[in-house]
């Protein structure tokens, strides 16, 4: 059974076989740390599902609000234009909780809170905590993973 796992700690996100790691990303996680409650911008922690992929066949740099493409691709022109902006590109994977009480329903469900692991500007530095919550990776990295993994695959974020 193939499931996923980020380290917090190592900024990884790993695929694993059997329990065994046959793939290694670098990734960026929650710049304000780790914690489930909505509004507060943390990565939230423990076992969650990927619900709904988003993107397939979308050109590499495809920018997204909410789950839709805009219609631009990112340039970093665009990033000086918009310094503030929350950039999700390319592919999303939403991630929805499974454990009740903890990153599923109320306060703290990963899913309301619309945490995705996505695709960032490729400038954007991976290793270091810096998103607003989600978890980042490189455009030809999320393509890659988006290939091989299916809607249902588990995931835990520790």
């Amino acid at each position: 059974m193939m499931t996923l796992e980020v380290s917090i700690a190592k900024q990884t996100l790993s695929i694993l076989a059997d329990e065994r790691q046959v793939k290694e990303y670098r990734i960026s996680t929650a710049k304000n740390g780790v914690g489930e409650v909505r509004g507060s911008e943390q990565t939230p922690r423990g076992w969650h599902v990927i619900r709904a992929k988003i993107g397939m066949n979308c050109p590499a740099n495809t920018i997204f609000v909410g789950r839709r493409p805009t219609g631009e691709v990112y340039t970093p022109t665009l990033r000086v234009r918009y310094p503030e902006r929350d950039w999700i590109l390319t592919r999303i994977f939403w991630l929805s909780g499974l454990e009740v009480g903890k990153n599923r329903l109320g306060q703290v469900d990963t899913m309301r809170r619309y945490i995705y692991i996505h695709g960032t500007p490729d400038e954007v530095p991976m290793g270091v905590p810096g998103s607003k919550g989600c978890i980042r990776m490189g455009n030809e990295q999320i393509i890659e993973l988006f290939e091989h993994i299916p809607v249902g695959t588990r995931i835990l974020i520790r």
